[in-house]
């Protein structure tokens, strides 16, 4: 079952991970630079993390490429402050386990593996799933090849029969999953 967006003009955005919108601050510097802001990530904590993803189409990104979007941001959040606290900033290629932070993403990577977790373990039944069987445990981790969007669902073939729902609102983190093994 090969689906695609059934609504190609919303482009929904993962936000648990980004609390202080630095998606929003940080995507006029990357197009500035000619770069995707593929995703941002916050993880708070004594040693908080300001993860940023870029990406060029064809091409791919550079260490100078990381570079300057580091310096850039840095400049911004010393003007912002948004982040109150100590933290360390990361800028890098999202790589072969790319993740998907916008519900376009589930659609341009449509026919690859995938990982998606979500916020709170699903029992069978639910959203495409075949019924539980009795004494079978809640799933929230899932992994199968991504068969796009319909309406704001991510479709998830866990096999050749089987596809799932998810709701976009209850992914809590999605990434391709290559096969990297030697063919």
């Amino acid at each position: 079952m090969d689906v695609q967006n059934t609504d190609t003009h919303d482009d929904a955005v993962l936000i648990r991970h980004d609390p202080f919108n630095l998606r929003g601050l940080f995507a006029p510097i990357a197009q500035d630079l000619g770069l995707e802001l593929v995703g941002v990530e916050f993880h708070p904590g004594t040693r908080a993390v300001v993860r940023v993803f870029i990406d060029r189409e064809l091409l791919g990104v550079t260490v100078d490429d990381c570079a300057d979007m580091s310096r850039a941001i840095s400049a911004l959040l010393d003007v912002e402050d948004p982040i109150p606290g100590q933290y360390t900033l990361e800028v890098s290629s999202p790589g072969f386990d790319r993740p998907l932070f916008k519900l376009s993403d589930f659609v341009r990577f449509s026919g690859e593996s995938a990982r998606i977790r979500l916020h709170r373990p699903l029992a069978g039944g639910w959203a495409g799933m075949a019924p539980a069987a009795p004494g079978a445990r809640p799933q929230r981790n899932f992994s199968g090849t991504l068969r796009g969007v319909e309406g704001r669902d991510v479709l998830l073939a866990v096999d050749e029969e089987t596809v799932l729902r998810l709701p976009f609102a209850d992914i809590d983190k999605a990434h391709l999953d290559p096969d990297l093994k030697p063919v």
